[in-house]
């Protein structure tokens, strides 16, 4: 091979090195930005204790500030009145004859799968704190702090993975 040749092959070899080289360094596609969900269950409150729906009654500036940036149910109802049976509806998307819960007593079915086992599957970090009354632990969660049954309102314990702890008010 004479020597223009050698410089044309060696300039067309490294301008094809050069082209894959950039090209496998484009940046990488940038993935689809995941929602920050906060769900939260709000235990016996009538729509009239909510000022979103109607300031009649009461005034609930921080909870209606909530339903400004994120979303107000206008048109919604309860599938069972009964707070466990109820929150196991919404967590499973079954109906009670479907996913056991029937009442406050009886433990839940933990072979049920929920929506907070399905999002922390798919990588969302979970939590839940407050009032479950399953009779036993939620499952799906990176942190959960409940209270047992009822739980007290003044000074109340919680429940977590590893103990339970007391939790002092101000």
């Amino acid at each position: 091979m004479n020597s223009g040749n050698y410089v044309k092959a060696a300039t067309a070899l490294t301008f094809a090195a050069t082209l894959c080289l950039v090209s496998s360094c484009k940046e990488e596609q940038a993935k689809p930005e995941r929602p920050n969900i906060v769900f939260i269950m709000s235990d016996d409150h009538a729509y009239q204790a909510i000022s979103a729906y109607s300031d009649k009654l009461i005034r609930t500036p921080n909870i209606d500030r909530l339903s400004r940036e994120g979303m107000l149910f206008t048109n919604a109802s309860v599938t069972n009145s009964i707070c466990a049976p109820s929150r196991a509806t919404i967590l499973t998307g079954k109906h009670t004859h479907i996913h056991g819960k029937i009442d406050n007593i009886f433990p839940f079915d933990t072979t049920n799968v929920t929506f907070p086992q399905i999002l922390h599957e798919q990588g969302y970090q979970t939590a839940m704190f407050g009032k479950l009354h399953f009779g036993n632990n939620p499952k799906g969660f990176d942190e959960f702090k409940i209270l047992p049954g009822q739980g007290d309102y003044y000074n109340p314990q919680f429940i977590t993975d590893k103990e339970i702890r007391p939790f002092r008010g101000m």
